[in-house]
């Protein structure tokens, strides 16, 4: 049996594999590492797997921030380019575990591009599991969220990646601009017209600092609600982060993983632009981590 952990800062999932890779149950709490003390993380494992009776044969593995400085136990990076076995020599052994289980912190990976670091927690088992589910060994994977990755892929190794704070330039003008003056207290729901609306500005206008003020005139000059203003924003900073993926006669299939409803966005937004995306969900998460497991089982 493998027990996997999804650990991020907000919130934790854990789920419960069968040999093949199959999850016999699932479960989600909000016991990410912010709301845990520091002494606090083997009472939230024990919290997280009350009932499974895990014990000293049984294998668990945790990906995201929990192998970060502020978690359970620090993970160094592993630097790319990396496959799963370079991830599996670097995990980081708890070597006091609850239940004398055997756990083991994913070390998340870095990448050095022009004297600059880039740094992922999280995604890579991501990544590597969207791989197992699809069969392949090449492409470029976008995983949308505070912090967007793009991820390019070769030959079953992480080549390279780059990061993107769209989600948190979004909250940011949202909540602390004066654009936040002019829209809905609530995002509602996603008006797609207005997104791709902000989607296609933030090309025409060319840089965001620019863009993000036609949120404001939109308003002024009553060409958008108050109610629809929030979806034409998230058009203009997914909108300023395709821009500068350069995706015009790529080639490229675009794989998306994430939560559903911002995978939607970002399939809108590349559609709008004539590039062709998949998606996945959570399964990725939960095959990536048996991936790793068999990885360590072979390499063992």
């Amino acid at each position: 049996m493998l027990i996997a952990l999804d650990w991020g800062t907000s919130s934790l999932r854990a789920a419960r594999l069968d040999a093949d890779g199959n999850v016999i149950e699932e479960r989600h709490s909000g016991d990410g590492i912010l709301n845990v003390p520091a002494d606090g993380f083997p009472a939230a494992f024990q919290r997280a797997v009350k009932g499974w009776r895990p014990g000293a044969s049984t294998l668990v593995l945790a990906s995201g921030m929990v192998g970060s400085r502020q978690g359970w136990l620090e993970a160094p990076y592993c630097p790319c380019p990396a496959g799963p076995e370079e991830l599996a020599a670097r995990i980081a052994w708890l070597p006091d575990a609850p239940s004398h289980v055997r756990l083991g912190l994913v070390p998340g990976l870095c990448d050095l591009q022009a004297g600059v670091h880039d740094v992922m927690r999280g995604e890579e088992v991501q990544v590597f599991g969207a791989l197992e589910l699809l069969g392949r060994d090449a492409g470029t994977f976008v995983l949308p969220g505070t912090h967007s990755k793009w991820v390019r892929v070769r030959q079953g190794r992480i080549d390279s990646f780059s990061t993107f704070m769209t989600g948190e330039v979004y909250a940011l003008l949202r909540k602390h601009s004066i654009l936040a003056r002019t829209m809905a207290e609530e995002d509602g729901p996603l008006d797609e017209p207005a997104f791709l609306r902000g989607v296609l500005h933030a090309r025409h206008a060319g840089s965001l600092l620019h863009g993000a003020f036609s949120a404001r005139t939109s308003s002024l000059f009553g060409q958008l609600s108050a109610q629809v203003l929030p979806s034409y924003l998230s058009g203009l900073v997914i909108g300023e982060e395709l821009r500068a993926q350069q995706l015009e006669n790529s080639g490229d299939h675009l794989v998306l993983v994430g939560a559903p409803a911002l995978t939607h966005r970002y399939q809108l937004a590349l559609g709008a632009l004539g590039v062709h995306a998949s998606c996945l969900g959570a399964e990725a998460t939960w095959r990536g981590l048996w991936s790793l497991a068999r990885t360590l089982q072979t390499s063992a």
